[in-house]
């Protein structure tokens, strides 16, 4: 039996069923209801907004401000369909939908709310006495009465049994526990777009979120924001950005690659201040980060985009989780550029976090006893006054200036991939001597006053241990000496190009003509990484050319790839990340391995080399090439603080 009649009559649907409607394209779960509620109070002028939720959200939701408020008359019209006061008029008296400096615009969030739950507005305009009320039930709407008065003015919206009208709805929400992550989620968002307001949340009468508004809009205010939103570490180990370039500035701060996460709801993109999921935004974040982390690690960042309303389009969904750039190539490459500043700024610094994880295995190990007063364990813990002696009884005769040249050599990449014999051991084989004990020279002094310091030790024929002037800093030689190998094979490929190879017979890729037309268009990019195509008909693409370094490669599928890249991210990622995947273990064979033992001129080498070399306090993986600990941790696992 067809559900479809023969004579079809075409009717007006009742405003109850289109408000019902448009709420699931605008209300998909609970945090939506406090997003929408939210930014209305943003856009209220509101500087604190105090937010409450039961139930996962589904049986009440409040969301207070203390915004400019609204009188009777616009308490009433504020819950009929596309009515707003948001929607700027352009100077021929029409509404302009290319300036949109608000974060609601459509009107449609209050009367899709009030079609789907219990709704009650209560609203103070600021510098009136009275307050006034008006509720809607499920689409049914009460007349504005008078309410108690709510302070100094401002808004209090309370939603209660939502989606009670489309019960269908509560079937495909997830459970209580997820809702309240997903309202924390995104009352963390709002709270890192906007540091001058300040949020407060409670789920289930315990409170979640309290981030006073920041009168001092700072670097260091923000970043401690940041910090008390995503965690401590994250301000311990987050780089600033900020760039500017043609009207167009990124700023906000990022990772280093050493602290990462298993995927990428840890990316907190902005857009004028507008929390976005924008696949070009997290494309250009994953190709500035491609260098440095595996594949299956993703970054933290927190950025905002800001530019002219004119250059971007918010009007392109309907919750305004997505938006278009006029320039987005610009956006793109601004985001890569800055990210990559930032990174190359941080040098060979690492994440604060991997010292703390040794610590803490230590405190496992061991549990060392908490700070005590001064002399408290003077009798448990050995004060030398005398030379160490070595393991058999006798002095050590160890002499440092063995390993401070006056010129460090350079480390010989000749020698990197094979094992020294055992008869050429330096003098490193033996350490019964403490680095106290031993005589230290001017130029030892100095060396301890670089980042990594001095070599002291190889231990185990894999780590280095170096002194610093305030600590230890423990290197992995093949990671690091990895990084030192892949920058340098990056920066003659950056002077000489990329070898290509001509293919006797030119491959034949069948496309889409959209598809094949943007693969065209980025030809001369793929050129300069060893690709070279052209039009083979329509919708197909002849390889002429492909990478030298790539010696098996399944064309067919690298060109769809690279198809899918550029329709997401507008970048040709899977060629990029196929050589640089190709570099990356050419350069871990060709670095220097675990097991082989190194002179005192090739650590120190290595060191100064590291210090030298941008991003050298990672490998290509991401892993952290070294853990430096300071002397004040040391001294607090052994009780003496």
């Amino acid at each position: 039996m067809s559900l479809i009649s023969d004579s079809p009559i075409i009717r007006r649907l009742s405003p109850e069923t289109i408000n019902r409607i448009a709420a699931g394209e605008v209300v998909e779960r609970p945090g939506s209801v406090i997003k929408e509620l939210a930014e209305n109070a943003l856009d209220a002028g509101s500087t604190r907004i105090d937010i409450n939720a039961e139930g996962g959200g589904l049986v009440r939701l409040t969301v207070e401000d203390n915004g400019k408020g609204m009188s009777p008359a616009e308490l009433e019209l504020c819950i009929e369909r596309h009515a707003t006061s948001k929607l700027p008029v352009a100077d021929d008296g029409r509404d302009d939908l290319l300036n949109i400096g608000t974060m609601g615009f459509r009107g449609e969030a209050l009367p899709s709310i009030g079609s789907i739950a219990r709704l009650e507005i209560t609203s103070q305009a600021k510098g009136e006495g009275d307050a006034w009320t008006i509720s809607v039930e499920g689409g049914q709407t009460q007349g504005v009465r008078p309410a108690p008065p709510i302070g100094r003015g401002g808004t209090r919206i309370d939603v209660r049994d939502l989606f009670y009208a489309t019960p269908a709805r509560l079937k495909f929400l997830n459970s209580e526990r997820s809702e309240n992550q997903n309202i924390s989620d995104v009352v963390k968002r709002l709270a890192m777009s906007r540091p001058d307001v300040g949020f407060y949340l409670t789920l289930d009468g315990r409170k979640r979120l309290a981030i006073a508004a920041e009168t001092d809009l700072s670097t260091a205010s923000r970043k401690a924001r940041m910090a008390a939103i995503l965690g401590a570490e994250f301000g311990e180990n987050a780089l600033e950005v900020d760039q500017e370039r043609d009207g167009v500035r990124i700023t906000g701060f990022a990772s280093l690659p050493t602290y990462s996460r298993g995927n990428s709801l840890h990316q907190y993109l902005f857009v004028n201040g507008r929390p976005v999921r924008d696949k070009l935004l997290g494309g250009a974040v994953r190709g500035a980060y491609q260098d440095f982390l595996a594949r299956d690690r993703y970054p933290v960042v927190a950025l905002n985009v800001e530019l002219p309303t004119d250059q971007v389009d918010v009007n392109v969904h309907p919750a305004k989780a997505e938006v278009r750039f006029r320039d987005a190539g610009l956006v793109r490459g601004l985001i890569v550029g800055a990210l990559r500043h930032a990174l190359a700024a941080a040098g060979h610094r690492a994440s604060t976090t991997v010292a703390g994880f040794a610590l803490g295995a230590a405190r496992a190990q061991g549990e060392a006893p908490g700070p005590a007063a001064p002399g408290a364990y003077q009798g448990r813990y050995h004060t030398p006054q005398q030379p160490m002696r070595g393991p058999m009884g006798g002095m050590s005769d160890w002499a440092p200036q063995s390993l401070e040249p006056e010129q460090p050599q350079a480390f010989d990449p000749g020698l990197s991939a094979r094992m020294e014999p055992d008869g050429g051991a330096p003098a490193f084989e033996e350490m019964g001597s403490q680095a106290h004990s031993m005589p230290v020279t001017d130029e030892a002094a100095r060396q301890a006053d670089w980042p990594l310091g001095i070599a002291r030790a190889q231990l185990h024929e894999t780590y280095v241990v170096a002194q610093t002037g305030d600590g230890i800093v423990i290197v992995d030689q093949h990671a690091a000496h990895e990084r030192l190998v892949y920058e340098r094979m990056k920066k003659m490929i950056a002077e000489t190009g990329v070898q290509r190879q001509r293919l006797l017979v030119p491959e034949i890729v069948d496309l889409d003509e959209n598809e094949a037309r943007r693969l065209l268009e980025r030809s001369d990019e793929l050129a300069e990484l060893g690709l070279v195509i052209e039009a083979f008909g329509a919708g197909a693409i002849a390889v002429r050319e492909t990478p030298a370094l790539l010696k098996k490669l399944n064309i067919q599928g690298l060109i769809r790839d690279l198809a899918d890249d550029l329709a997401a991210y507008d970048q040709a990622l899977s060629l990029k990340e196929k050589l640089e995947d190709v570099l990356g273990t050419m350069a871990c064979h060709g670095s220097v391995r675990s097991g082989r033992r190194l002179t005192g001129e090739e650590m120190n080498a290595l060191l100064r080399e590291m210090e030298a070399t941008p991003f050298s306090g990672q490998c290509n993986h991401g892993r952290p090439t070294y853990v430096e600990l300071k002397l004040a941790d040391i001294e607090r696992l052994f009780g003496r603080r």
